[in-house]
């Protein structure tokens, strides 16, 4: 199936726009059954087998970000994560019904992402649920001003999930569980850039244009406009830049010990992911931060988007500890 532009054609693997999602999420639960369902209306994917008593992690947002949500679901993350339309937030009854199908008796803890559609949708549904719930908010992206709205929430909600996800494993209640979630948010921080647009199935042409020899710095994981645009620069530069303004908003980080993670937005090859992460990782040293734990992989996508992300995530003893501790899911495991 081709999809055309005013560009030319743009190919993509699919059978019709409209069923993509419902096709891809079935074809996610039948390759990883063993810990994985689907609801019958494929309002969300949840863990096969729940753990009584055990507070439950929902999250959720738009498709295109894959593994984001839905590929951390299982054993040390996620109990059960909604897919919305492309780059849309779910509807307040997925949410809903994932909490009221998941939720033991200990309560449900949400991770959602600081976009306006996601905050609203999450408060509905916890709302109509009736359920214990609380809330923990992922505003990591630096590219962004604190000022309006805020923060997006971007790949250091993958951090929070696994954190958060491996503390509920060992019994941890609810708000303790929140407690936790908003100390690791607070010590994350976030700033990609796309070399190319993202195209998304149903349109069939670039999100933004883009020119050969131009970046897009600070760019959103929806293709929202960066900073500013820019001439391309070398790997080096980009991670200068990019690590230098974490730094600079994180304050003084000498001799802490801290998770770096490099994500690909879903069209950088991993050979290009492993050398901004060795130019991200002098850059960081340089300033005196221990690079305690490393993470490279195409994990918060933007569909087709060529770039990355850069997060910086501050580890003490008992962060480190959750962080490996064993998960098992489709995207994520140890």
């Amino acid at each position: 199936m081709v999809s055309l532009s005013q560009e030319g054609t743009i190919k993509k693997l699919l059978n019709n726009p409209d069923t993509i999602i419902a096709e891809s999420l079935d074809g996610l639960v039948a390759a990883h059954g063993d810990i994985l369902m689907l609801d019958g209306n494929r309002k969300f994917v949840r863990r096969k087998v729940l753990k009584p008593g055990k507070v439950a992690l929902v999250s959720g947002g738009g498709s295109g970000h894959e593994p984001l949500h839905t590929g951390f679901v299982g054993e040390g993350m996620l109990d059960a994560a909604c897919p919305g339309q492309v780059f849309t937030s779910p509807t307040p009854d997925q949410m809903q019904e994932a909490v009221v199908a998941v939720d033991s008796g200990a309560g449900v803890l949400l991770v959602v992402k600081n976009y306006e559609g996601d905050v609203m949708n999450f408060e509905m549904a916890a709302e109509l649920s009736g359920a214990k719930i609380a809330r923990v908010l992922t505003d990591d992206d630096v590219a962004v001003d604190r000022a309006g709205t805020g923060r997006r929430g971007v790949a250091g909600t993958l951090v929070v999930e696994k954190i958060v996800g491996a503390a509920a494993e060992e019994g941890r209640d609810l708000m303790s569980l929140k407690a936790l979630g908003d100390g690791v948010n607070a010590v994350t921080r976030s700033m990609g850039v796309a070399l190319s647009s993202c195209t998304v199935p149903a349109v069939g042409r670039p999100t933004f244009e883009i020119g050969d020899g131009e970046m897009e710095f600070g760019v959103g994981i929806h293709g929202e406009p960066g900073r500013r645009r820019d001439s391309l620069k070398s790997a080096d530069d980009i991670a200068e830049e990019i690590c230098a303004t974490i730094v600079n908003d994180m304050g003084r980080l000498q001799g802490k010990p801290a998770l770096l993670l490099v994500n690909g937005f879903g069209g950088t090859p991993l050979m290009e992911l492993y050398l901004m992460y060795n130019s991200a990782r002098r850059m960081l040293e340089r300033e005196g931060v221990v690079i305690a734990r490393s993470l490279v992989g195409s994990l918060v996508t933007s569909l087709d988007m060529a770039g990355c992300s850069i997060t910086l995530s501050l580890l003490d003893e008992e962060k480190l500890r959750l962080w490996d501790a064993p998960v098992h899911t489709a995207a994520l495991r140890w």
